[in-house]
């Protein structure tokens, strides 16, 4: 018989290997200063490509005095208890009633938090005699849900229809033997690679399979879409998303989730998300928060005009400089180039140092080996000017990499670890 923890001292996992090197730099980084454009890393100013607040609320002064006129009202404790037993109010409703409308729904329900929501929407959604089929590059929140199911999942090539039909007709033989259902999992937009779901040819699949679409569209909500609507919207299917879920922590700039559908099946989900039924309610300055912001994304349009003309800038001067950008269909901006993580490490602190540019690296296990992604988000608090500085600077990168220089410099740094 083992210790528990002999499995830990044995193999700290693919990432905790580099944290004697990495942590408080490239992992865990420590970011200060107002959420904006230029912030502080380690006492120097860079132009920061990492934070998600796509529209520039986090520090709007709209924003910030209605934030702190809750505060002062309310405390952070109010209201008290989850939703069911105490925690329930009528500005709650006010807000699940006002997202229904903006995503084109019958019905919403707020969450605490994104990632726990996911997982328990999933959970809810789904018995044992059902059957799930999902993107095989789902975020981990998808992830996390899908391994609650006690029933069968498939997962189908990223984006890949044909292959989410094949899925399907395995799904489809498995489920007339259970009496179950199937529920289909897609992202609105794909936070790492950028690339939107193919939501307008999955649901187009629909006159052949009886399934059900449950979306996660963080990354489009409030960004994608003639009204922010997201990418439901944008590719003119939101009537078919079945259930739609969307995240404060991006265009929001701020916590918690919501949920919507068909009022029916939220009412469902409303008695039946454990995470909901058994956590305390969102409390009431993020609640009042949520109002303002929502209300600012409804009749502000200059906010997401902002942010597309500084994602017009950054995508198409990197593409016009050679960068591989992949597929990204979004806000999101991801630069591929070749490399050891010795070598990412020795390019990324090189860009950090010597060129001001603050954004989020991305190696293996995430990536397969060999690839250095940079990943980018683009703001509306971005200048014309952070953009041709930060293509300015990845065109000097790029030139070392390739040189050799970083492979030199990670060679050094290997070698003193060896002789530690």
């Amino acid at each position: 018989m083992n210790d528990l923890f002999d499995k830990i001292y044995r193999d700290r996992g693919p990432l905790s290997r580099w944290a004697s090197q990495a942590e408080g730099y490239f992992i865990f980084p420590k970011l200060e200063g107002e959420i904006s454009n230029r912030m502080k890393f380690q006492g120097k100013e860079v132009i920061t490509w990492s934070i998600n607040d796509y529209l520039g609320l986090a520090n709007h002064p709209e924003v910030r005095k209605v934030d702190a006129e809750a505060a002062t009202k309310y405390g952070s404790a109010y209201p008290m208890g989850a939703r069911m037993m105490s925690g329930h109010t009528e500005l709650h409703e006010k807000l699940q009633n006002e997202l229904a409308e903006f995503v084109n729904k019958e019905a919403a329900y707020l969450l605490n938090f994104g990632y726990q929501g996911m997982v328990s929407t999933i959970d809810a959604l789904v018995a044992k005699d059902d059957i799930i089929v999902y993107d095989v590059d789902a975020h981990a929140c998808i992830i996390d849900g899908v391994r609650l199911h006690m029933g069968k999942r498939f997962t189908y090539k990223h984006n890949d229809v044909e292959s989410l039909e094949k899925n399907l007709e395995r799904a489809t033989k498995l489920a007339e033997q259970t009496g179950g259902g199937i529920l289909v999992i897609s992202e609105g937009v794909f936070g790492m690679r950028g690339e939107q779901g193919r939501l307008k040819e999955i649901v187009a699949l629909k006159e052949k399979f009886n399934f059900r679409l449950f979306v996660d569209d963080a990354h489009g909500f409030g960004t994608l879409g003639e009204t922010g609507a997201g990418a439901g919207e944008e590719q003119g299917i939101q009537d078919q998303i079945d259930v739609y879920f969307a995240t404060f922590a991006k265009s929001m700039a701020s916590t918690g989730a919501f949920i919507a559908g068909d009022k029916e099946v939220i009412n469902y989900l409303k008695y039946n998300l454990r995470s909901q039924m058994f956590a305390k309610s969102l409390q009431m300055q993020l609640v009042e928060g949520a109002l303002k912001r929502l209300d600012m994304i409804r009749t502000m349009p200059e906010l997401k005009q902002n942010l597309w003309k500084i994602v017009d800038a950054l995508q198409s001067g990197l593409r016009d400089r050679g960068f591989d950008l992949g597929t990204t269909q979004s806000c999101v901006t991801p630069v591929y180039l070749k490399g050891s993580i010795p070598e990412a490490m020795a390019l990324v602190k090189d860009l950090r140092e010597n060129f001001g540019i603050f954004c989020s690296i991305v190696v293996y296990p995430v990536i397969p080996k060999g690839l250095i992604l940079l990943r980018m988000i683009p703001t509306a608090t971005h200048t014309l000017e952070d953009v041709e500085i930060t293509l300015n600077a990845f065109s000097a990168i790029r030139e070392r990499l390739q040189n050799g220089t970083y492979k030199r410099l990670a060679a050094k740094v290997m070698e003193a670890m060896k002789e530690e």
